[in-house]
């Protein structure tokens, strides 16, 4: 125990002495935001990638490898192409556009590519950004508490006042570069970390032999590539589900200010291969750790969520304490947390931004000089975090038996179903206006609660919807309704 403690406290104190050297750059709101649009192809794409995984990556596709077997390696496949086409087609676009409107937010740079006369369409952009932020955020500290409790087996609401302190103090003090400059180190450690450690099981468990065998014993449907289902219809909705969760890196605020902050669109193509690397190597591993415990600590005819935990959330924690000595287990323990807190740190000030810019300056204080928000902005990043941990505590007392999976899963979809359309068609389609740009937002962020909360409970088409999950059908809808609107009320000068 005592060597878990201090192995986090020098991961803590690096975390620090980020936020301490990075504060030296925070001259202005710009700075605080987006780092002065300075930003290394290194920083930015270790942290887009770090930021976009999240703890879900340790501690729910590793779960989800347990509990799904072979098929759920359509996650990998799915997060792979999102990030390729993100970065291929749509990065540089962006980059240019939002440099040109001379934007510092998602908000920004829609109120100036629509030419918007009202502040409607950032009105909305931002309070969807607040909503389904927060909701993210609590899901990122409810993993910090999961994984202080089976790892540390430190009290759950103990480990979330934990991780809430670190993240908040460093960004507190650093802002955007902080979050970068961490997100890059934790990326690194993230990175390592997860390639190694199937390696490392796979030779103890006699270089892999039988995981086939092992996983047919225990259940032949794990091995099934194309679903675990008799029923056809309900395999193809199951990958269709797992694959389309890669639809939110095409315009996530949360990634795609880290392409505003990027100092030249040379720096992209660069980028490019080291998020897609990071990607493929990461989620791949993720997938692997969860099979080989399922293959490990499961027998025939047992409920593996009695052994692994609901949705499998204690893969890692397991595995970890069964193969490495005490102080990887440590280090895996930080790892945990990097990938946890990369992510909060990041929508933790995207949330802080869109109050401090979007409504506080932009509507109610234009007067205010960007400088003049600099304290204002790290308050409202307090606030922020202390709503987000509120709902995290909410759930742990709410729901015992919550899937932390699906909980990140449903606060990402809001983001993206809300935002993703918007980007895309604002990119590649002249035609798209602000109407059909409002719409679509509106739809995307409905469309989430819809098929999450009534349309998963209907008879017949409910469990399959439940297994596509709600980005999917949101992000087509949201794609759909905004063409229709901006056909049906076009601009006289579409830009």
């Amino acid at each position: 125990m005592i060597t878990k403690i201090i192995v986090l406290g020098i991961y803590v104190a690096i975390l620090f002495l980020i936020g301490i050297l990075a504060s030296r750059r925070v001259k202005s709101m710009s700075d605080y935001y987006l780092g002065g649009k300075k930003m290394g192809f290194w920083a930015v794409a270790f942290s887009a990638r770090a930021t976009g995984e999240s703890g879900w990556l340790l501690i729910g596709l590793t779960g989800m490898g347990a509990m799904a077997g072979y098929s759920a390696y359509w996650v990998v496949i799915g997060e792979l192409l999102g990030v390729f086409i993100s970065w291929q087609f749509m990065a540089k676009k962006f980059k240019m556009r939002s440099d040109l409107y001379k934007s510092i937010t998602i908000p920004d740079y829609l109120q100036s590519h629509f030419k918007s006369a009202s502040n409607t369409l950032r009105i909305i952009a931002a309070s969807v950004l607040v909503v389904f932020v927060v909701i993210y955020v609590a899901s990122q500290m409810d993993v910090t508490g999961i994984a202080f409790e089976s790892m540390l087996n430190i009290d759950y609401r103990i480990g979330a006042l934990v991780g809430f302190g670190i993240v908040l103090l460093y960004i507190f003090i650093g802002g955007f570069v902080a979050a970068v400059w961490s997100d890059m180190f934790q990326g690194i450690i993230m990175f390592f970390g997860l390639v190694l450690l199937p390696i490392v099981v796979w030779f103890s468990m006699d270089k892999g032999a039988g995981i086939t065998e092992g996983l047919n014993a225990i259940d032949p449907s794990l091995t099934n590539l194309m679903g675990r289902s008799d029923d056809v219809w309900m395999n193809i909705f199951t990958l269709l589900g797992f694959s389309m969760i890669g639809l939110g890196f095409l315009g996530s605020p949360q990634v795609y200010v880290r392409f505003m902050s990027i100092k030249s669109e040379k720096e992209i193509d660069k980028g490019k291969w080291v998020a897609l690397l990071f990607t493929l190597l990461t989620d791949a591993a993720a997938v692997t750790i969860g099979i080989l415990a399922r293959v490990y600590f499961t027998s025939e005819g047992q409920d593996p969520e009695a052994v692994l935990g609901t949705g499998g959330e204690n893969v890692l924690s397991m595995i970890t304490h069964e193969f490495l000595p005490t102080i990887l287990v440590a280090i895996f323990i930080a790892i945990v947390l990097s990938a946890i807190m990369s992510t909060i740190d990041s929508l933790l000030i995207l949330a802080s931004s869109a109050v401090t810019r979007d409504f506080y300056q932009k509507i109610f204080r234009p007067d205010l000089k960007d400088e003049d928000l600099t304290k204002f902005s790290r308050i409202v990043t307090v606030v922020m975090a202390i709503a987000a941990l509120g709902i995290a505590i909410l759930l742990y007392n709410l729901y015992p038996d919550r899937k932390v999976f699906w909980i990140m899963i449903f606060g990402w979809s809001g983001i993206a179903a809300t935002f993703c359309p918007v980007i895309i068609l604002s990119l590649f389609w002249k035609g798209y206006n602000e109407k059909g740009a409002i719409a679509s937002m509106i739809t995307g962020f409905i469309s989430v609660a819809l098929f999450k909360f009534v349309l998963s409970d209907l008879e017949g088409i409910g469990p399959y919807l439940k297994e596509l999950d709600v980005l999917a059908p949101s992000f087509a809808l949201a794609m759909i309704i905004g063409v229709l609107v901006s056909k049906m009320f076009p601009t006289k000068e579409a830009d």
